[in-house]
């Protein structure tokens, strides 16, 4: 940004990046140009709530004079269209901080992900980067802003921009605090100048906000506070419109938790479940850190997305909780360490996992859809609060071997039908269900009817074995080496003589050298011929692999193959063996039953070598005939 002239009115260039979203927003959201009228009514509110904080809480800041209100002044014959507030204001620092700059790092480059491939950004996603006021832009060529701050001193100021790269500031006789908004609407969108379209969008979007909202002197808007009020008396209606308007969010909630506390600490709320996971958090992973239910004292706010209200496993909760157990007064470091705080936070926690819990009970579809969206967040907290974790534990949900695609079982209904022998909880992680089914380390266990939990989340291999047991019983990787197979198989057939298989181990041993940690016969393989396992101290593979796309710097653990005695092939490689052990197709075919079984666990970082190898061996069977 740079400062072109030093005269009355003072022109701004944006910044690169301000050009560039600018352009996304103005071509891009044309599919909902009605937000730009809920955008610019929610920084009234802000300005407002702001406004009515610092009156209770500063004495150096002026006092608006008149109604804390909004106002909106339409005239359809000349297509003008204003918005006035009695807010807090903006000096020439914010009106360049806030009007002229990207709100957000990162919005522009998440906004151009999601326009290559080809998503529409639409109206939700513009109020939840900070950049909502530039939909004004999609509705009008040119925007007037005049504004004058609350703080002592503070001047008239105008803001002046068409978005097309540049924008001025001038200095104006304005009396009292507060910002007003005023453009010409394009000829396309004269209707937002009509008042029957401008009340119908205010209840659609800003019904609840907390600030009346008049158009002339009608009241366009309801106010009133929800969790005030006693459950009995909220309608869902009113309920769903309200979740919409705090978070932003086009669906209807899942479900929602009304919540009064007396005693200790006092408290209302209402907190929604949404009905999937925000779009932010699917692209940029930890965006939760920011999240989190308004905190409100006596009605009025102290923080839009206090993250001190919930751990960070939960702040994908949106709501409002209030309590008059904290001063109007109080600090960002003072909220962290209160200790009103720190026991509305445990009662909270407690309260939404009950729910949880009461959802899988009494709605197992609506638990269903949440633990879609949100299982995997909802997992970390295994490692971070150890006073819910037994709680935890029992939300969680698992696929198996003896469940179908996307059905579900508990760790308390696998302990439940485990045989009387069986004495850990075995699980198997990897990429998805197909490729899970489809690994030789299953086969044993498919053998003897044993279930197997397929883990394909990739929080899983954090989380899961961190459990280490429940109801008494480990939990166990089928990789681990150490698990007892000595039972053999339905259908195993006879294997090759020990003085013929150890011999051929150990040319297994020479050919692939160092890669491996060892060769062993294998007990738990019924229809492959080899198999990868990780050694009784190693990580197993799912958790290396997660590792290695953390670009954690760790050495590669080396793996155990085991080797089917009873397997054609491996028969074939005996006998070819005992003719001739010098015999290079012996060594071409071991190279590729390895690499085979890193394929099968997708762990084969290069093909090229597979394929030519598979290449020969075809050759030289169809030689052979």
């Amino acid at each position: 940004m740079s400062n072109k002239q030093n005269t009355a009115v003072q022109e701004f260039e944006y910044k690169a990046e301000m050009k560039q979203l600018l352009d996304l927003i103005v071509h891009s959201l044309y599919t909902h140009p009605e937000i730009f009228l809920r955008e610019l009514v929610s920084n009234a509110s802000d300005a407002l709530s702001k406004a009515r904080f610092s009156a209770l809480t500063d004495d150096t800041m002026a006092k608006a004079s008149g109604e804390s209100a909004i106002r909106i002044t339409l005239d359809p014959k000349t297509a003008s269209f204003a918005i006035e507030d009695t807010g807090i204001g903006m000096t020439e620092e914010e009106l360049i901080a806030n009007l002229g700059t990207v709100a957000r790092s990162g919005t522009l480059g998440f906004m151009q992900a999601l326009r290559q491939e080809k998503k529409e950004l639409d109206g939700n996603l513009i109020g939840q980067f900070g950049v909502g006021f530039y939909s004004v832009f999609m509705v009008t060529d040119e925007v007037s802003v005049e504004t004058r701050s609350a703080r002592a001193g503070s001047e008239g100021l105008r803001w002046r921009s068409s978005g097309q790269g540049t924008y001025t500031i001038e200095k104006i006789d304005k009396k009292e605090p507060g910002t007003r908004i005023s453009f010409t609407l394009k000829d396309e969108h004269k209707e937002f100048a009509e008042e029957y379209r401008v009340e119908h969008i205010i209840k659609k979007y800003s019904n609840f906000v907390d600030f009346p909202i008049y158009l002339e002197k009608k009241q366009l808007n309801s106010i009133t506070a929800l969790w005030q009020r006693p459950k009995s008396e909220l309608k869902q209606d009113e309920v769903n419109e309200f979740y919409k308007f705090i978070s932003n969010d086009f669906n209807e909630p899942l479900d929602y938790l009304h919540i009064s506390v007396e005693g200790a600490v006092s408290f209302k709320a209402i907190l929604f479940l949404p009905k999937e996971a925000p779009m932010e958090l699917l692209y940029r992973q930890g965006e939760l850190e920011n999240k989190g239910p308004q905190l409100y004292v006596k009605k009025v706010m102290i923080q839009h997305e206090c993250r001190d209200l919930l751990p960070e496993y939960l702040r994908f909760i949106a709501g409002v909780v209030d309590t008059e157990d904290l001063s109007l007064n109080v600090s960002r470091e003072i909220v962290q360490s209160s200790p009103v705080m720190s026991k509305i936070r445990q009662i909270l926690t407690g309260k939404i996992l009950g729910w949880f819990e009461e959802l899988a009970t009494a709605q197992p579809e609506k638990f269903r859809t949440f633990y879609k969206a949100f299982g995997p967040i909802v997992k970390i907290g295994l490692n971070t609060d150890f006073t819910n974790r037994d709680k935890l534990i029992e939300l969680l949900r698992f696929e198996s071997t003896k469940t179908g695609e996307g059905e579900y079982v508990t760790l308390k209904e696998y302990a439940a039908r485990m045989a009387p022998d069986q004495k850990e909880i075995y699980y198997h992680s990897g990429a998805g269900r197909a490729q899970l089914l489809a690994n030789p380390n299953l086969e044993y266990f498919q053998d003897k009817g044993i279930e197997v939990l397929l883990l394909s989340d990739p929080v899983d291999v954090f989380v899961i074995p961190s459990i280490h047991e429940y109801d008494k019983k480990q939990l166990k990787s089928i990789e681990k080496a150490d698990i007892d197979f000595s039972k053999g198989t339905k259908d195993q057939k006879e294997p090759i003589a020990e003085n013929l298989l150890a011999p051929l181990l150990q040319i297994f041993r020479e050919t692939l050298g160092e890669g491996i940690e060892d060769v062993l016969e294998s007990h738990r393989l019924v229809s492959s011929p080899v198999t990868l396992v990780s050694g009784k101290d190693a990580m197993d593979s799912q958790m290396e692999r997660m590792m290695k796309m953390m670009q954690q710097e760790m050495p590669a653990g080396r793996k155990i193959l085991e080797v089917n005695p009873s397997h054609p092939i491996i028969r074939n490689l005996s006998g070819m063996m005992m003719a001739n052990d010098k015999n290079p197709l012996i060594r071409t075919a071991i190279h590729q039953l390895y690499e085979g079984a890193l394929l099968l666990e997708g762990g084969l970082d290069s093909t090229t070598g597979f394929v030519s190898r598979m290449n020969e061996l075809i050759e030289a069977a169809t030689l052979s005939r």
